[in-house]
């Protein structure tokens, strides 16, 4: 079957649509708040799927549910609640053992597991994400809070002494900020909620989450997991429009932590309104416009793999995808050839399939968004590449790998955030590296090639205007363990098991002369364990 037709029969007709993957549609009526699923009897919104059903008119979304739309009273009903059980630092879950929480945390992680089958089915359903990369989103999310639980206990253990400087004798432990907001993304909903959610509540804080506006369905089966691993008002869930229930949040000025993964422009809002700023503490992962750089001495082959994987999984819907890549105009014919042969193998059509790498888009008008990208560039000159780029099906765009690109096309500076390649040619090193130093994002970059003094040249430069230098691979985020950031618009803070810990909670300590009544009362203090905080319990 050529291109062409699997692409003209991506959706099947109705009575043939989903089989035994079908899904019942998804009315959520519960929401949690102060340790309840209380319920809902307010309006709502409709979710339709990415995933069409052939028509006579055409290929048209499959409802699947369905979710309640919260008020501004009800978000700060849940923020009330949020606040209260942090109680100025005073209640249950702040002052609570490192030990305690984490055996919370552990808890709800082995309720989740529980919940893997209903997750993985809806994000397939929600946001078109194909089996296999939803399974290893879940699965990497239990990993995440397996590696924060023990990051946390080897933290703990540092933390477990006592150190004496000039007469002072002080233990230095990190404690909680207070209320924190956590929003995540849609192209990962659960797993980049997550990398916020867990080691804001780790660290002794309570949460509102607020799950983004495509991937709501799947956080309800998870309402119990809360409710039954966590104290009242620890976890508090908001559904609905972020633009309608966050801003009145931040205008009170008691959400102490923005955790938002999402656009620069909608952080920037809801940052201002906060009436203390600086009282603040954001952690933000925002835009990226990743470059790859070609160089004439590159391994095609290894080339076109990384860069094409780096730039369509997951349809290129990732803040660290490949988003135009530089290619050195002597390798740049065979780059593109060899780029556009390997494309056109790939698997395309339903999240099911296991043959499939390329779904449908989850947000509406994505295509139209997309093929204006596109015309842009052949307008100025650019020509599509591959066979069928940029054609339309219902939600489904097939990938475009646009050629040449200048900086007169919107493709130049623009995030595409979705299946469009961009490939610019260049002569000499310094034009990339040029465009990356002017670039309004700095998060990472990919280069290709053999030599290492050309590499080193490129690497040095590159480190102080990105914050991760990829050799001969893609870009991306894992392992966990290592720091996640960018530089200028693409983010605030570092996210790792570690980092993360840290940009969650303050270090404090508790510090007295060192003299002998009060080498006593310490004493008395760890040996009755009247303290939760100065403590000398070793974490095994």
């Amino acid at each position: 079957m050529n291109i062409r037709d699997r692409i003209d029969t991506i959706f099947p007709p109705q009575e043939q649509f989903a089989g035994r993957n079908r899904l019942e549609p998804q009315e959520v009526r519960e929401y949690l708040v102060n340790g309840e699923l209380r319920r809902w009897e307010g309006a709502t919104q409709e979710v339709f799927s990415p995933l069409c059903a052939l028509k006579p008119d055409g290929p048209e979304r499959v409802r699947i549910g369905s979710f309640p739309l919260m008020a501004e009273a009800d978000a700060l009903s849940a923020l009330e609640a949020a606040a209260a059980a942090y109680d100025n630092g005073r209640g249950k879950w702040p002052t609570m053992t490192v030990a305690g929480r984490i055996a919370h945390v552990q808890g709800f992680a082995a309720r989740m597991k529980e919940r893997r089958e209903e997750v993985v089915r809806l994000l397939m359903w929600e946001i078109g994400k194909t089996a296999a990369d939803a399974g290893k989103e879940f699965d990497r999310t239990v990993a995440y809070i397996a590696d924060t639980i023990d990051a946390l206990k080897e933290l703990d253990r540092v933390s477990s002494r006592f150190v004496i400087e000039q007469g002072i004798i002080g233990q230095i432990r990190r404690a909680p900020l207070g209320v924190a907001l956590c929003m995540g993304p849609y192209n990962y909903p659960l797993n980049e909620t997550f990398t916020t959610l867990i080691p804001a509540l780790i660290m002794g804080n309570t949460v509102l989450l607020k799950p983004p506006r495509h991937g709501v369905l799947l956080f309800a089966p998870l309402l119990r997991a809360f409710r039954d691993s966590f104290p009242p008002g620890v976890v508090n869930t908001l559904f609905g429009s972020g633009r309608t229930i966050t801003p009145p949040l931040m205008r009170t000025g008691r959400v102490d932590i923005l955790a938002f993964i999402g656009t620069s422009g909608a952080a920037n809002a809801l940052h201002k309104e906060h009436p203390k700023p600086h009282r603040l503490r954001s952690v933000l992962g925002l835009e990226a416009k990743n470059p790859a750089i070609i160089l004439p001495d590159a391994d095609l082959h290894v080339a076109v793999e990384e860069c094409l994987a780096g730039s369509l999984t997951f349809n290129g819907q990732r803040c660290t995808a490949i988003k135009i890549i530089f290619a050195h105009e002597s390798v740049a014919e065979q780059f593109l050839a060899l780029f556009s042969r390997t494309l056109s193998a790939v698997g395309i059509g339903l999240p099911w399939d296991p043959a499939v790498m390329l779904t449908p888009l989850p947000e509406p008008g994505k295509t139209v968004y997309l093929a204006g990208l596109v015309d842009d560039a052949v307008r100025h000159g650019a020509r599509v590449m591959n066979e069928e780029g940029g054609s339309v099906a219902g939600t489904y765009f097939h990938p475009a790998l646009v050629y040449p690109v200048t900086p007169r096309m919107r493709l130049y500076t623009e995030e595409q955030f979705g299946p469009v390649v961009p490939v610019v040619p260049f002569t000499d090193t310094a034009e990339p590296v040029r465009y990356i130093e002017e670039s309004d994002y700095g998060q990472q970059v990919s280069i290709f090639g053999r030599d290492p003094q050309l590499l080193a040249t490129l690497i040095d430069p590159l480190v102080n205007q990105v914050s991760r230098v990829n050799i001969n691979s893609q870009c991306q985020r894992g392992p966990d363990v290592f720091p996640f950031t960018g530089r200028k618009d693409s983010a605030v803070g570092t996210l790792s098991v570690s980092d993360a810990l840290r940009a969650f909670s303050i270090r404090t300590l508790v510090a007295a002369k060192e003299s002998e009544p009060n080498k006593g009362i310490i004493a008395d203090i760890v040996r009755e364990h009247r303290s939760n905080f100065l403590s000398t319990d070793f974490i095994l």
